[in-house]
């Protein structure tokens, strides 16, 4: 626990029971989320640092390994005195939308199936879609699923001001701000 303020701190909060930690003050809880983002975003640029040294170091290694291997992508080994490096180099293909198009359209004027050659998909925007009239809204709501994403909350300290002059909701029946 920090002595000042008598809150567990990350460190304490592995070892905590899930129901002590949802017995906390929601202000621990907040600066605790806070203190989290705080650590995962120190542990990110740390990450990234040594990476970025990884790279450095290796880079040149890489390169000259896939072209011994006759490939500008993919995967390589190599060691470096008892440390085995793997480097990958990921292909990302794209393909121009408008020039398939066309060749759909000839690969169907030619009597063929375009999806024997294509794997044709159909997105709409959801902006356009709540913009659409309401009859064509209704024409395409069968093909329309809906998942919910994953839910997040962000817990934060309103200062003695906000929490005198105004609630942001009432309190929750059951919980100690509403008993």
């Amino acid at each position: 626990m920090h002595a000042l303020s008598n809150r567990p701190t990350l460190e304490a909060l592995r070892h905590m029971q899930m129901g002590d930690i949802i017995a906390l003050p929601a202000e621990h809880l907040a600066l605790l989320q806070s203190d989290a983002r705080e650590a995962a975003d120190a542990a990110k640029r740390m990450q990234a640092w040594i990476e970025s040294a990884i790279a450095l170091r290796y880079q040149q290694r890489a390169i000259a390994a896939r072209g011994m291997a006759g490939k500008d992508t993919g995967t390589v080994r190599f060691q470096d005195g008892s440390v085995e490096i793997t480097a990958e180099l990921s292909k990302k293909v794209e393909w121009d939308q408008e020039k398939l198009t066309r060749l759909a359209d000839e690969i169907h004027a030619g009597g063929e199936n375009p999806r024997d050659y294509l794997e044709i998909t159909f997105k709409v925007p959801e902006r356009a879609y709540t913009a659409w009239p309401e009859r064509t809204r209704k024409a395409f709501e069968p093909a329309r699923i809906v998942h919910a994403g994953c839910a997040t909350y962000r817990l934060t300290l309103l200062n003695e001001t906000a929490q005198r002059d105004g609630q942001h909701c009432a309190p929750i029946p059951g919980t100690q701000g509403g008993q």
